[in-house]
């Protein structure tokens, strides 16, 4: 079945580009299963910077969907192609007896599913989109040093949660993998491919 091997995989790519970038299970939450997507809580240790996230998780990830639809045979590409949305947030999360919560989930969970966010999800080349939050490109990608490409980051969302305003930065990764030759054209995927929603929240200290 198409789903249950898709949700096998993005779990195991998630994972997979959470260790490589140094995040162990020992610096999250196990992973919140969505049904229709993955909510990630990173923990607030030195280990784990929030510049990791965009440094090192999400090219990582880029590169293992890359690489997994390349290898799609042309006739189960249509149910077999993974693309994924991934949300970038860092804030405060709460927890009772039913889960976690908070206005950070809010505008993490609001930024993802914005519709401009899925129209430029529709019409990209890759296999991948990314949205940070306001917040987050201000304090951590923006004053991230010379590794993440800031201009790769546009101001193309905008979401009210609360009474308030928030911006939201999309990025669209590079459609060639680094750790392979695969090569990859620059048409935009099918919409009927399956879709997985990432959410990638580091807690505040």
């Amino acid at each position: 079945m198409a789903k249950a091997e898709l949700r096998g995989r993005i779990y195991e790519f998630l994972d997979a580009a959470l260790r490589a970038a140094g995040i162990e299970p020992v610096h999250r939450d196990e992973f919140f299963d969505l049904g229709d997507g993955i909510l990630t809580l990173i923990h607030p240790v030195q280990e784990a910077p929030k510049l990791l996230l965009v440094t090192h998780v999400i090219p990582y990830l880029n590169d293992l969907l890359i690489d997994y639809n390349a290898g799609v045979s042309c006739g189960r590409k249509s149910d077999y192609q993974l693309r994924v949305r991934v949300v970038v947030h860092g804030g405060e999360v709460h927890y009772d007896a039913h889960g976690c919560f908070g206005e950070a989930l809010d505008i993490a969970f609001r930024l993802l599913n914005a519709v401009q966010v899925k129209k430029t999800f529709r019409s990209a080349p890759g296999p991948l989109v990314v949205v940070a939050s306001d917040d987050f490109y201000w304090s951590v990608i923006r004053h991230g040093g010379d590794q993440p490409d800031r201009r790769a980051f546009q101001s193309l969302v905008r979401v009210r949660v609360a009474d308030r305003s928030h911006n939201g930065w999309v990025q669209l990764p590079d459609v060639t993998s680094r750790k392979s030759s695969s090569e990859v054209n620059g048409d935009p995927l099918p919409w009927a491919s399956p879709d997985t929603a990432l959410h990638l929240l580091s807690q505040s200290a």
